[in-house]
């Protein structure tokens, strides 16, 4: 090894050395080789630093991991370090035309996203079993995970519990291979289960997860993730939270605030705890110089983590002060989504998504007393991501604050009965403070005038209602989720009545031979979800083989039991594209306005079927 060769990696290796000890920890040697031309996966970096008890690595011991590493050509040596990323730009078209289109992608994305999903999905037994876990970091690993949809589904189940049934996956077989229909299946139910629970996939389709197109890949990711990151972030989970509240500020407005807004607001909360005057008010220029994180790691640790120190504070290279204190994150089993080049360069998405962790992991609030918590009722979370997955800007957080300047809802009623908005009527922000509410208030009207137009059933609410965030403004919102779902059963421009839906369910019970029956969409019977599993196979089976197992089926002979029966038959409806809102908890208590929805997709489902085979 030549001098100067020696003198480039003394230089990569001191800067991980945050201590000037002459070694640095484990948790830092995937970096600092990487600072050397040699990006190692994750997974191999954790294999090698087993064989190193005391958790650090000297020189000597470096210089030797590198010689193996690079002696072996186990890994590119062309891969640039990473605090010196860029953007990965790709290029999508045929080879036989010139129409092409460039896309990129953030490096340093990818990464954060494959190490949550090798810690969060670890325990998988599936995915670990058949060697899909852990994912290299290496070139498109990440991408090609993705393609069969068994990880996507597992992913959302992470964020939202209990919203795919993995019953209902379709897995290889003993050989291995996994045929491209059932792949398109679970792509379906991927992307269906992405939208109930609020990712807008608009302009994805599962061809576009199973081709692994990068940049549409990771930002479905970051959407799955963050919803799972942000869940807790909520009043019931954490009542403390009050305390971030200013003298004259309501739980609404508390509710309504974006979690970005929230996790500034938690961060100062601590820092105030330890006496630092920082104020942020950004998780991105505001966390460059990684005093904030010193100081907000210092208020959080609990006593079994510590003690953290403000020692990183010492360090006058912000890319070393930053993994020191990433250091001391990992003393709390904190450290996360962000790499020391992503501090100190301020990027939005990471850093949000390691201070979100860190509330998670450690809130440390005080106990804010006893109080009358707003906790968001099932069917206003339901119309929320609704609203999400239909792309609405800003997202919809707390439904009677986010609707009250109309725009929202407005937006919405574009987007379900295209052309019907007439902009130039539409009052844009910002508000003033002279007049402003007034704004707002003719937007709300105008709204409600919008819905009259298309029929809707509207007594006793005005616009003012929906600006005062009455909660009648759920009746509203829940007759544009009615009205969208039935315009998919448009006939001869005429959207179906409800007893023309119950109709055409039985008559397709009756043709597949099934002996369950509905009278409505009150019908106790619903409660057990055979009609909706007997409507899924009589829509999707193949002549002598039959779609739903009903093995699975159990007798719903007790709440569990119903329980059951619901989410599988709403993971199967979402696997033959029946785009289903509803939760298992609405069939079981047989919830008529959502059970509606379950039936009249499906029916969507089956026009469409029908269609196909003309």
């Amino acid at each position: 090894m030549s001098a100067e060769t020696l003198a480039e990696f003394q230089e990569a290796f001191d800067k991980f050395d945050t201590r000037g000890e002459g070694k640095i920890t484990c948790n830092s040697l995937g970096d600092a080789l990487a600072g050397c031309g040699a990006k190692v996966p994750a997974f191999k970096v954790r294999d090698i630093c087993e064989s190193y008890k005391e958790g650090t690595i000297t020189f000597d011991e470096f210089c030797k991991i590198l010689n193996q590493v690079k002696t072996k050509n186990t890994f590119k040596d062309n891969i640039k370090p990473i605090d010196e990323m860029k953007k990965v730009h790709i290029k999508q078209g045929s080879e036989k035309s010139s129409d092409w289109t460039t896309h990129s992608y953030a490096e340093e994305e990818k990464l954060a996203f494959v190490d949550w999903i090798n810690f969060r999905l670890e325990k998988d037994e599936y995915l670990s079993g058949k060697k899909v876990l852990p994912i290299t970091e290496e070139g498109d690993a990440l991408f090609k995970a993705l393609h069969d949809g068994i990880l996507l589904n597992k992913l959302v189940n992470d964020s939202v519990a209990d919203t795919v049934d993995e019953r209902a996956l379709n897995y290889p077989n003993a050989s291995g291979k996994l045929h491209v229909m059932k792949i398109q299946e679970n792509q379906t139910l991927a992307l269906n289960s992405c939208v109930a629970i609020g990712c807008s996939v608009i302009n994805i389709d599962g061809t576009n997860l199973m081709d692994g197109l990068p940049h549409l890949c990771l930002g479905l990711l970051w959407q799955v993730i963050r919803i799972g990151l942000m869940a807790k972030i909520t009043l019931k989970d954490c009542p403390g939270l009050r305390a971030l509240l200013d003298e004259f500020e309501s739980l609404e407005q508390l509710l309504a605030m974006s979690p970005e807004e929230i996790l500034c607001r938690w961060v100062n909360y601590q820092l105030n705890k330890v006496g630092c005057k920082r104020v942020v008010k950004n998780l991105t220029s505001d966390i460059k110089d990684s005093e904030v994180y010193a100081h907000l790691l210092v208020a959080v640790c609990p006593e079994d983590k510590g003690p953290i120190g403000l020692e990183p504070l010492t360090i006058q290279d912000l890319t070393k002060r930053a993994e020191m204190v990433l250091e001391n994150a990992n003393a709390m089993d904190a450290r996360s989504f962000v790499r020391p080049h992503d501090i100190v360069s301020g990027n939005a998405k990471l850093n949000l998504a390691f201070v979100a962790n860190l509330f998670n992991m450690y809130p440390a609030m005080d106990d804010a007393g006893d109080f009358e918590i707003i906790e968001e009722t099932r069917e206003e979370k339901t119309m929320r991501n609704w609203m999400n997955s239909l792309g609405a800007t800003p997202r919809v957080k707390y439904m009677y604050e986010d609707l009250k300047d109309g725009l929202a809802m407005i937006q919405l009623f574009d987007k379900i009965e295209k052309g019907c908005v007439n902009w130039k009527q539409v009052n844009k922000p910002p508000f003033k403070a002279l007049g402003g509410q007034m704004k707002q208030i003719e937007n709300c009207n105008y709204a409600i005038s919008l819905g009259q137009n298309l029929g809707f059933v509207i007594v006793g609410i005005d616009g003012k209602n929906i600006h005062d965030g009455d909660t009648l403004t759920l009746a509203v919102v829940w007759q544009m989720m009615r009205h969208y779902t039935l315009s998919m059963l448009r006939h001869d421009g005429r959207i179906m009545k409800d007893n023309e839906i119950v109709e055409w369910c039985n008559k397709k019970l009756e043709s597949a031979g099934k002996s369950s029956r509905i009278t409505g969409f009150k019908d106790a019977g619903i409660a057990t979800s055979l009609p909706v599993l007997d409507l899924v196979d009589a829509i999707a089976a193949k002549p002598g083989v039959p779609y739903i197992n009903y093995d699975l089926v159990t007798a719903a002979s007790n709440d569990d039991e119903k329980f059951l029966n619901a989410r599988y038959a709403i993971t199967m409806a979402r696997k033959i594209g029946a785009r289903i809102f509803a939760l298992p908890e609405d069939i079981t208590e047989v919830n008529p306005k959502m059970v509606m929805t379950v039936f009249a997709c499906l029916m969507s489902v089956g026009f469409a079927k029908e269609q196909m085979k003309e």
